[in-house]
Order: structure tokens, then C-alpha cells, then sequence
């Protein structure tokens, strides 16, 4: 791929405001009214608001940040190891503490007496604070009294790209109902709140949007779909089933299973990746294309081979033998022994991936490339593995071998409707018997 230059994100530089309340200095009933929205002590609140000397607070912006400290760290930064030129200014309002601690009561009080509430002097407003610590009353709140649903953050991205945990659905909601923009774009990286979604595995979120009207295949300034964000994301085992769901729900909305990023990967590349059999074998049961090539020359066999001794608990061997199934391009024989080095810790990758070859050409050096601990652990299997250096493979294996080439491409479709034995069947398609024959 042809080299591509990071993208320079720029921002105006911030300038420095006398017109805030340090809180590092302040005293008496300012103080006062400080802790108290801190903790959410709503009948301090209004009994200082409610007191026309301090009207003002409701509004204030405060700078929760030290300059003393920062001119000592500044000043002894040999010591410390630490350096900053600028002095950096942590600006906040009311409105931001209660919403995004939860203080619905608190913030509804602000509201009611008149507090501004699209003020973003941190360069986020309160109905981004409320998305992101999840609180969606605040949210709620905040939407009934006029606040933008699209106000657009300093980095760039509005509330509803905010809502990124599953505990954020109902700020999601309240969002749409008001208003929020179901396309609207990250100033960076050209984000839907569709791709934050799918990125974290939100079902619930996706389904939301996708009623809402968003569009499934926007694709964002790396080329990446939802549904090419969704698969490649890294997935834990626990994760899995998560994705598995988020991306048949976008195939139904009707993902493109095609599409690819700038370096030409797609899902299935993505979700071989990530080891994640259950997608695998669903994006090649809706047409994906077990051979396309990305840009260095590597198909979805390449990806899976590269990972199995890293995901052994993600269970490869499905994903190797559902690529096989599908007329995936098989290793070069002459390879075989470097992807046993790297593989043979999951003797069933192993297994399949032979029980595609009629003929084998086993030597020292397969045996040598099974480290003797992995050896000992699953004996049988490489005992039947290595013997193959004396027999020929069985005549079934070769007729099962006749027949996959035959049915070549069919494979999935034609052998489920077989008169035959399910067994049978299951042998065809390269079950695991636990050696090779």
C-alpha cells in the first residue's frame, strides 16, 4: 500500500481566563457552594443561590486546576522529571459536577434558576459530561431545557458519539428523541455513532440506530464500515458471541460483506483475526470471499495461521476448517513445517489443516519442529502425525480426499443433503477424530 501521511489534527490554542473562580482559592460560601455540588448537598445549593449575593455561582466557571502546583513542578522539574511550558486551565460549571456525577436534583435546581446550558468553557457541554459518566436523567434533564443534542466538542464529537458503554442506552435514547444527528460525524476520525457502536460491541445501541434511520456502511477516514469496525475490533473470549450478534444484526440491515479498509482487509480477514468462529463461518454463509487478497498478498487462512498459538481458547480449528470448507487456498506443503512450529499447540489446527492433502511428504524435520513438552502433551496425536512418514495416507482419507475436490466450492451446500450417515457426513467436512490416517 502506498504510504499515507497521519492525519495533523489541529486545535486552537486556548487563552488564559482571569474571569473564572479558582477553586484552589476560594473561601467562604463560594467554598461552600463548591463541596456542596461536589457531594450533591442540594439544600445548600439553594440556599446560597437563593441568596442574591451569590446568584452569580449558578453561571461561574470554575478552574478546579493549581497554578501553585504547576509553577512548583515547573520549577523543580529536574527533580521531578516532569516539564510543561504552558500553564493548562481545567474549567468547569455547575451544570458539568451535577450532570455528570448524577445529582439530578442538584441540576435540576441550576436549571430552574436560569444556568446557561450550552456553556462549554472545557471545551465539552454538560450533555456531554452526562453521556459520558452514563447518568440519563441528567440527560434527560438537559434535553427538556434546551440543550443541543449536535453540540459538536472541542475534539470534535457530539453527545451520541459519547454513548459507549453499554450503561449509556437510555442517554442514547433520550438523544434521539430529541434530535441528535444518526449520521453525524467525528471531526477526527469520521465516526458515526453507527461505528462507535459496533466498535464496542453495543447490540442494543446498534438495533437503536438502525430504527433511527443510520446508514450501515458510512465508511470513516481508515475506509472502516460498522461492520468492518465491529470485526475488527480485539475480542476476549467473552467477547465473542457479543460481536457475533452485532454483526448479524448489521448483515440483516444489509452490511456490505465485501467492503474493505484503505490496506484492503475485510470482515473476514478482520474476524479471523480475532478468531472469532462463529462470525467466520457466518460472513462465509452470507458469500464473503474466502481467497481475496489484502494489500500484502494475504488471505483469511494467513490471518488465522498467524494467531492460533495466541487465541487456543477461541477454538481455531473451526475457524481453519470452516475456511477449508469454503475452498480456502491450502499452505504450501513446503511450509508445513514452519506452521507446525507456530501452531502445534492446538493439535486440532494441526489435524484439519493436514486432512486437506492426500499425500504428505513427513520428515526430521516436522518431528523437530514440535517443541517436546507439546510432544508429551498430545503424544497420540503427533505419534499418528509422524507415522505418516512410513505409510501412505488410507485409502479413505484418500477418498474423502476425491470427493472434497470433486464438490469443490459445493462443499457446505451439497453435503448436508446427502443420503448418508451423519457421521459420514461430518468426516467429509473434516471432523475431529484426534490423529490423521
Amino acid at each position: 500500500m502506498a504510504y499515507v501521511a497521519p492525519k495533523v489534527k489541529w486545535h486552537k490554542p486556548k487563552t488564559f481566563r482571569s474571569d473564572v473562580i479558582a477553586v484552589a482559592k476560594a473561601t467562604g460560601c463560594v467554598l461552600r457552594f463548591w463541596n456542596s455540588l461536589l457531594v450533591g448537598d442540594e439544600l445548600t445549593l439553594v440556599s446560597i443561590m437563593d441568596d442574591d449575593e451569590y446568584v452569580y455561582l449558578i453561571d461561574a466557571t470554575y478552574d478546579t486546576s493549581n497554578i501553585d502546583e504547576w509553577t512548583n513542578f515547573r520549577f523543580n522539574y529536574r527533580s521531578l522529571r516532569l516539564w510543561s511550558l504552558t500553564y493548562e486551565q481545567e474549567l468547569t460549571t455547575p451544570l458539568h459536577i451535577t450532570a455528570g456525577r448524577g445529582f439530578s436534583e442538584c441540576l435540576k435546581h441550576l436549571l430552574q434558576r436560569g444556568a446557561s446550558v450550552d456553556l462549554a468553557p472545557g471545551g465539552i457541554t454538560a450533555l456531554h459530561e452526562s453521556c459520558v459518566h452514563c447518568e440519563p436523567e441528567c440527560t434527560r434533564l438537559l434535553l427538556v431545557h434546551g440543550a443541543n443534542a449536535n453540540a459538536v466538542s472541542e475534539d470534535g464529537r457530539m453527545p451520541l458519539h459519547l454513548c459507549s458503554s453499554p450503561e449509556s442506552f437510555e442517554c442514547a435514547k433520550y438523544l434521539l428523541q430529541y434530535g441528535a444527528a444518526i449520521n453525524g460525524r467525528t471531526v477526527d476520525e469520521d465516526d458515526t455513532p453507527l461505528h462507535v457502536a459496533a466498535r464496542n460491541g453495543l447490540r442494543d445501541h446498534v438495533q437503536l440506530y438502525l430504527r433511527y434511520g443510520a446508514a450501515v456502511d458510512k465508511k470513516n477516514d481508515e475506509g472502516l464500515t460498522p461492520l468492518n469496525a465491529a470485526c475488527s475490533q480485539p475480542q476476549e473470549l467473552q467477547d465473542l458471541q457479543r460481536y457475533f450478534n452485532l454483526c448479524q444484526i448489521l448483515i440483516k440491515a444489509g452490511a456490505d460483506i465485501h467492503t474493505t479498509d484503505q490496506d484492503k482487509h475485510t470482515p473476514l480477514h478482520m474476524a479471523c483475526k480475532n478468531v472469532n468462529a462463529d462470525l467466520v463461518e457466518l460472513l462465509l454463509a452470507n458469500g464473503a470471499s474466502v481467497n481475496e487478497m489484502d494489500y500484502g498478498g494475504e488471505a483469511p487462512m494467513h490471518n488465522i495461521l498467524k494467531v492460533v498459538c495466541y487465541k487456543l481458547a477461541h477454538s481455531p480449528e473451526r475457524v481453519v476448517r470452516a475456511l477449508l470448507n469454503h475452498g480456502s487456498i491450502r499452505v504450501w506443503p513446503g511450509a508445513l513445517p514452519k506452521v507446525l512450529r507456530h501452531c502445534s499447540q492446538s493439535p486440532r489446527t494441526i489435524e484439519v489443516l493436514l486432512n486437506s492433502y492426500s499425500q504428505l511428504k513427513v520428515t526430521d524435520t516436522w518431528v523437530e519442529s514440535v517443541p517436546p513438552e507439546v510432544f508429551e502433551a498430545h503424544q497420540e496425536f503427533y505419534e499418528s502425525v509422524f507415522s505418516l512418514a512410513r505409510t501412505p495416507r488410507s485409502l479413505q482419507h484418500l477418498s474423502r480426499c476425491k470427493l472434497r475436490v470433486y464438490l469443490e466450492g459445493r462443499l457446505n451446500k451439497v453435503v448436508p443433503r446427502l443420503h448418508l450417515p451423519t457421521f459420514i457426513k461430518n468426516y467429509l467436512l473434516l471432523d475431529f477424530r484426534g490423529y490423521v490416517h
